[in-house]
Order: structure tokens, then sequence, then C-alpha cells
């Protein structure tokens, strides 16, 4: 086994320095980016596309973990930190992209790693905002035996979050980081192939030989990168996110063990090896040092805001501050709308948001309808979630504008809409949050609480109304929150389809907001971001945090 382990990591350690050369080279803007046809490429761009995507996968988990931290312990930063969470959620990728491209290429002027950086940032912004969601949620349903035991027994605020907190969070955060995943997937296209100073550059990856593919009409070029995009997704499941899962049941908050575990080969492989515990034991002193300092942060007991008039002065400071820096930017982006198309230009995307979030809405019912009894059913049977898993990872996974080329087709065929087709095409990147959110809702059911409905003899819908909505509801409300600003990005990408030279177009704001990205209209483009930001939050506030407030106060352990 050690053998293995070693050979393994050396495999693993020698193709990232492999692909990793080619990222700090040259370029030159005015040549653009070529790709070679030949399918022998794809090994090597599938293993640059995926460390793009595990880098953006350690940037956003770094990310949720201190955002989230920071909205939960601080009752004036979560007053602004949540709210802006919403909206940069619902700011498309593209939108991202277009501001990173012009700033990373300036950073690294006449060097390819620019665009790797900008890739790599427009990969988190599809990566960040579910997990942070989640940890967020689940710091603020920490059992309050948990929370008092911190207290009393005087944990700094360290040891609370390495011990408690980040434990607690475990099972929602691995699979939301695995959602997460499939949704930086599902834009791989659009971070792979960026315009660069008015001219196409496309980075080495699968995404980008997809979409090469795509704009050329050639189906065997389209079927080979989805070949290899299956292989991709099917590996990391079976090497990463299997084992991540297996290993994520240690921390479930239980007072009987569960019948049946989930396993994994992979994990059983690295637990029978020696390597790891000789690891742990090099890294022990580090791990001691690293909470010593942990005392500079305080007590858990010491709560972080100050009472009486201090409070409220400290309120009225942060608030004037925040409501400042936000006017000022309100009246800048004002001034530059009215000084080049005037503030009409927000009619447009404002009725075209309508169409678009009829669509968002049929989306959440169905989903809900659909994936919420499939996901509580895997969840709460281990043997099935290890059938289940590897599947439902490569469904959610896969890019699913990979598949674009087929839809055009069958709607020309069919002479369906993409007004009505558009719902599906936004549905195979949106409905996953529920799905996979469902299933971590559903495995963070404490045994004992099901061991107690089969002794009570619960069955039916009187046992959904006593254990599983109420244990799944925190968990739904957050993937709900998730599938629903996931919609809004996904309607970027389905209210437009292309393949060779055919066109398809829905009226919606997604629609607006593509062609504004694709013609360089920034104008138009903030104007379309704007109102796509206003219809998120509007219905996060209006609806999505009201049951979460709801989950809060009466569905959390």
């Amino acid at each position: 086994m050690d053998v293995v382990v070693a050979v393994g990591v050396a495999v693993l350690l020698y193709a990232v320095v492999r692909a990793g050369s080619g990222t700090p080279v040259s370029f030159t803007p005015s040549r653009g980016g070529r790709l070679g046809a030949d399918p022998a490429h794809l090994p090597y761009y599938a293993v640059r596309s995926l460390l793009r995507m595990f880098a953006a996968l350690g940037v956003s988990l770094v990310f949720a973990l201190v955002y989230a931290y920071a909205a939960a312990h601080s009752r004036r930063l979560e007053r602004v930190l949540i709210p802006a969470l919403d909206v940069l959620q619902s700011i498309p990728v593209l939108a991202f992209l277009t501001v990173a491209v012009s700033g990373f290429v300036a950073l690294f002027p006449g060097s390819a790693f620019g665009l790797e950086c900008a890739s790599i940032f427009a990969i988190f912004t599809s990566q960040a905002w579910n997990m942070a969601f989640a940890f967020y949620h689940s710091m603020a349903q920490t059992p309050r035996e948990l929370d008092e035991l911190s207290r009393d027994l005087g944990f700094t605020r360290w040891m609370r979050f390495w011990r408690i907190e980040l434990p607690g969070g475990a099972i929602p955060l691995v699979w939301n980081a695995m959602m997460s995943f499939g949704g930086g997937w599902f834009f791989l296209v659009a971070s792979e192939m960026m315009t660069v100073r008015d001219r196409g550059r496309a980075l080495p990856g699968v995404g980008a030989y997809a979409g090469r593919a795509i704009a050329a009409g050639s189906l065997r070029d389209v079927g080979w990168a989805i070949g290899a995009m299956a292989v991709m997704v099917v590996g990391v499941n079976f090497l990463f996110w299997r084992p991540l899962v297996a290993w994520a049941e240690r921390f479930k908050v239980e007072q009987a063990g569960a019948a049946e575990i989930q396993r994994s080969l992979v994990l059983d492989f690295l637990r029978r090896a020696h390597w790891p515990r000789v690891l742990a034991r090099v890294l022990a002193p580090a791990g001691e040092a690293a909470g010593r300092a942990g005392r500079v942060f305080g007590r858990d007991g010491r709560p972080f805001r100050d009472g009486g008039r201090r409070r409220r002065l400290g309120d009225a400071v942060f608030g004037a501050a925040v409501v400042l820096a936000i006017g000022w930017g309100a009246v800048d982006l004002v001034r530059y709308l009215n000084e080049r198309t005037g503030l009409g230009v927000f009619g447009e995307p404002l009725l075209l948001g309508l169409a678009t979030l009829a669509r968002v809405v049929v989306l959440i019912a169905v989903a809900t309808v659909v994936w919420v009894p499939v996901g509580v059913r895997i969840g709460l049977s281990p043997r099935l979630t290890r059938v289940a898993q590897p599947i439902v990872q490569l469904l959610a996974s896969f890019p699913a504008n990979f598949l674009f080329p087929l839809a055009t087709w069958f709607f020309v065929r069919t002479g369906l809409p993409l007004n009505l087709g558009g719902i599906l095409l936004m549905a195979l990147g949106a409905q996953w949050y529920i799905l996979f959110n469902a299933i971590a809702g559903a495995m963070a059911i404490p045994t004992d609480l099901r061991e107690a409905m089969d002794d009570l003899g619960l069955r039916g819908w009187r046992r959904w109304r006593r254990l599983i909505v109420p244990g799944v509801f925190p968990a739904y409300v957050t993937g709900v929150v998730t599938a629903s600003g996931g919609a809004w990005n996904a309607s970027i990408v389905s209210e437009i389809v292309a393949f060779g030279g055919t066109t398809l177009t829905a009226t919606g704001l997604g629609a607006y907001v593509a062609r504004a990205a694709e013609s360089g209209d920034h104008p138009r483009l903030f104007a379309g971001v704007t109102v796509m930001a206003l219809y998120v939050v509007g219905m996060n506030r209006l609806l999505w945090r009201r049951l979460y407030r709801l989950a809060e106060r009466r569905y959390s352990l």
C-alpha cells in the first residue's frame, strides 16, 4: 500500500509540473490562440483544465471559510456580507471575465500566466458563493450544546472554529464544494476562450477544444470532447470526491452509529498505508504552533461586539461608511451610463428580466418536486449513495453547454421554441444544487432520530412531516438560494445557443447580457448585470431569506 500511494503521489506531481510548465509562456495577442484539432492532444488539455479547476477550488475554499466566518461572527459585517454574497452570485461569469482579463493581462504583460489567472478567477466566481453560503448556514446552526460546551470550557476562537464549526460544516461543505466543482465545468468553455485586445485567445484545455469544435460545427470533435470530459468527471469523482464524502461521515453529529457507512477504495488504500500517519506526525508541531498562535484571537466567551452606547455608536459609524461607499459607487455608475447611453438603458433589461424570472420560477418549482424526494432517498441509504453518487456527480459536473449542439439540432427538428427549451437548458446547470443539498441534508439527519422514528412506527407522510422535512429544510434552503442564482447565471448561455451556422435566441435578460458581452457594449453590459443582480437580490430578500430564517428558528438541531 505504501508503494502504491507513493507512486500515485509521484505521478500526480509529475503531471502537475509537466502541465504547469506551459502556463508562464509568452504570447502575442495579435496572433490569437490556436489549438490543435488532433484528439491526441486531449490528455494534455485535460490536465491543464484540471489544474485550473483545482486551483480555483482551493481559492474558493479559503474564501468560503474566511467570508462565512466573518459573516457568522460579526453582526455588523453580516448585514453587508450576506447581501453582497447575493449580489456576487447573481453577477454572470462573463461579466467577471470581462474585467478579469484586462486586469490580469496588465498585471502579467506578455505572459500567458495572466490569462491563466483570469481563467482561474472566472472559475472561482462560479464556485465560491455556493460554498460560502453552505458554510455560513452550518455555522449559524451550530447545535446549542456544542456552543455551550465551547464557552464553558473557555475555547479560544481558533479552537472553536477548528474543533466545532469546521467539523460541523464538513458534510454540507463537501457536498456543496462538489456541486461548485460541477458549476466550474459548466463555464469551462467561457473561462478558457476569452478576448484580449479585441482578438480571441484560447488556453489549452478541454473547454477551449470543445468551444472550437462547436464554432466549427464538427460533431466528431464535440464527441471527443464529451468523451474526455466524461473520463475526467468519473476519474475526479473516484479519486477525489468519493474519498472525501466517505471521510466526512466521521463528522456527523449523532448519538448512535450508522448501520452502514460510506466506503471508498481510495480512502481504504490511504488508511492502510503508513504515509498519512507519518505525515501527521511531521505536521503535528505545526498544528500545535497554529493552536498557540490562535490565542491572539481571544476566547469564545467574549463576544466580538460591544454593548450599550458604544455598540450603537459603532453601528451608526459602520452604517454611514457603508451607505457612503455604496452611494458613491451608485452615483459614479449612473453618471457613466448617463454620459454614454442615458438612464433609459435600464428599461429593456427590466422587461426582459421578467421573462427570465418566469423561467427561473418554473425551474425551481419543478426541480423541488422532482429532486428533493430523490435526494432524500439517496442520502438516507449509504448503499444507494455508493451507487448513485458517481451517476449524480457525472450528471451534475458534465458541462451542459457541451450538449447544446445536440439541443440546437433537436429544437430545429422539433420546432420547439427556445423560449420554452431554455428552461430545460437552464435546469441542466442549476437543478443539481437542490439535489446535492437534499442529499447532504438527508445524510446529516442523526441515526438516533431515524431509529426513534422506526421505534415509534412513523411511516409515509407522517415520517416526512415529523423528521425528513424538518431535517432537510435548512439544507434545501441553501440549495434553492444557490440554484436560483445559478439559474440566472445559466441563462447567459441558455438563452442563446449556436452550432455551426445555426443560432437560436430566446427572449430574456440572459440573451441581452450575452449579446452585450460579445459586442463589447459595456454600458448595456453593466445595465444588464445590475438588473440581474436586482432581480436575484429581490427574490432572496422577499422569499428565500424568510425561508432561511424559518429554518434557523424552527428546524436547526
